[in-house]
């Protein structure tokens, strides 16, 4: 199987119409409504395959709570993680930490959880079911009390979407929003009502197909 190309990918974002630049302001605006509504104090952030940062990076670079969120993408391609770098350092970011790393092993950011917002965006449209299952269940060791978690799946058939919604529930993640199934992709959120479980070190959540 070719390996696709992350870096390449991205240029879809500057393409109106495409489904990842129809998605994004979605993504972007569950983010802003978890910084609108977070409790005074620092913001702690995980971005997990990161890429270049554009959802996240994008509402800081305007958002009032800029200069308390603490954020740390983890993206494995070296050219994503620095561009990246370069949009956060342009945008005076001081809090944002970029870790070149795979962001499918827990220890590469066990040192920063439980954090207040968990990005998983544009991971479960591209590794099996079972991995998905296993990063929902995991979800629970990375936030905090009252945390955010912002996901991404594509609406091909057969749609998961409804059913990761189902195993969020099971982990004591209450559904904020979700998108309409008529728009060609599907975003979620969901905030934690549990309690943080112990975080099993050494493992790894996801593997990609591609």
């Amino acid at each position: 199987m070719t390996q696709k190309d992350w870096y390449a990918w991205h240029a879809d974002y500057q393409v109106p119409g495409s489904v990842i630049a129809q998605r994004l302001p979605a993504v972007q605006q569950r983010i802003v409504a978890a910084f609108d509504t977070a409790a005074p104090g620092p913001i702690r952030v995980l971005s997990l395959c990161a890429g270049q940062g554009l959802d996240l990076l994008g509402v800081l670079s305007s958002h009032p709570r800029r200069g308390d969120v603490r954020a740390r993408l983890v993206e494995l391609d070296p050219r994503n993680a620095s561009a990246a770098r370069h949009t956060a350092q342009a945008a005076g970011l001081t809090g944002i930490e970029v870790v070149e790393t795979d962001a499918a092993l827990v220890d590469g950011y066990a040192d920063v959880v439980p954090v207040d917002l968990l990005l998983l965006c544009g991971i479960f449209g591209n590794v099996p079911d079972a991995d998905i299952h296993t990063t929902v269940a995991a979800a629970a060791q990375l936030c905090a009390p009252g945390a955010t978690v912002v996901w991404t799946r594509h609406r091909r058939p057969p749609d998961l979407v409804p059913t990761l919604c189902g195993w969020f529930a099971a982990h004591d993640f209450d559904l904020v929003s979700v998108s309409d199934p008529t728009e060609p992709y599907g975003v979620g959120a969901h905030r934690f009502t549990g309690r943080t479980r112990p975080l099993v070190r050494g493992a790894r959540l996801f593997t990609f197909r591609h």
